[in-house]
Formats: structure tokens, sequence, C-alpha cells
């Protein structure tokens, strides 16, 4: 079992890697490999942990298409999972409901999956009004980058300190860095292995 410190060291250093990657560790580990990649991080901390292997919840039905099929677009038409696409008709809908500067957001299909996973699909309207009002408010508040965007919070840290990077600097500097992380994720599974710390057997 890693301490405390050991977990946060490992879950900093996850986030480094890429989902195919992570998909292999998993793969490794005999854990699920559906899902995004921070549910993917989640599942290897809960599991170095606990030994528990972590399943993703089933979306609930009322959530969800029937057939997979396309739905209506009309603003009292329920946004169902399966039948939802990010594509040119249904950006062209929303530019009709919210304005031309509409585009899809990852605080958009944030929304929309936390209410796909609630059981309360919501309408394109009520997907509209949410959308309009975070644009306004992130206007002036910027939403921080998510942690499992390492790239982009590693970029935007670096520019920082190093402002006239070139890009070939940043890439170098980011290779250099994802791959001590790679190489620290393999020498504590290689630890955790070698100390059979590991609760395969659960």
């Amino acid at each position: 079992m890693s301490d405390s410190r050991d977990l946060s060291e490992l879950q900093e250093s996850l986030l480094f890697l890429y989902v195919d990657e992570l998909k292999n560790l998993c793969a490794q580990l005999e854990l699920s490999l559906k899902g995004k990649k921070a549910e993917l991080i989640h599942r290897i901390i809960i599991f170095v942990e606990t030994g528990e292997k972590v399943v993703l919840s089933p979306y609930p039905l009322v959530s969800c298409s029937k057939g997979n099929k396309t739905g209506a677009l009309t603003p009292d038409a329920l946004m169902l999972r399966g039948a939802y696409k990010n594509d040119l008709k249904t950006r062209m809908f929303f530019k009709q409901l919210i304005g031309e500067y509409f585009h899809f957001t990852a605080f958009g299909i944030d929304w929309l999956d936390s209410r796909w996973m609630a059981g309360m699909p919501p309408t394109y309207q009520e997907f509209a009004a949410m959308w309009a009002k975070e644009y306004e408010i992130r206007k002036n508040v910027p939403a921080l980058p998510k942690a499992e965007w390492a790239y982009i919070n590693f970029v935007q840290g670096y520019l920082r300190e190093h402002a006239h990077a070139t890009k070939d600097d940043i890439l170098h500097a980011w290779n250099a860095m994802r791959s001590e992380h790679k190489n620290y994720v393999e020498s504590f599974f290689a630890h955790e292995r070698n100390g059979n710390e590991l609760h395969n057997n659960r």
C-alpha cells in the first residue's frame, strides 16, 4: 500500500500520459479500459490505494436514445446520448438559438454529460440558456484548464517563465517533462510489483 504522498506524485505523473498509455496501464492492471482520461486515472489511483476495481456507472436509460437515431433539432427536443452530435448542423442550430458567437466548448460537453449521468437530459433550449450564461461569466472569469489537460497547463506555465520561448523550445521541454513523469509511473509500478503491494487477487 502506498502512502498519500506516493499517490499524489503518481496522480500528477499519470496526467502526463496519453490516453492510449493509460489504457495500456489499465490493461496490465486488469482494469476497465472505458472512459475519459480523468476516469482512467481515477480508476488506477483507486486500485493502487484500495485494490478496488472501479467500473463506469451506466447512463440511465432515460438519458439515452433508443436505437441511436439522430433526433429533431428543435428548442424543446431532448438532447439524448447517442442521438446528439457535435456536428455542423447542430452548431448552426445553436447559433440560431444563441448567436453567431456559439462554439462547442468543454464546459458545455461536461455539463451535458453530468445531466445525462443524473438522468436529466436537457432540452436544446435549456442547454442554450446554460451555455449563454456560462459564456458571459467566463468573459470576466476565465476557467482554469482541467488538470488532465497536462499539455495546455504545461505550456501556460512554461511561457510564464520563458516568455520568448519558441515552439521548438516548448516542445523539447514538454517531451523532457513527459519523459520524466512516464519514467516515474513505470518505476512506481515496477516497485509495486516487486514489493507485492498491489491487490491483484481482489
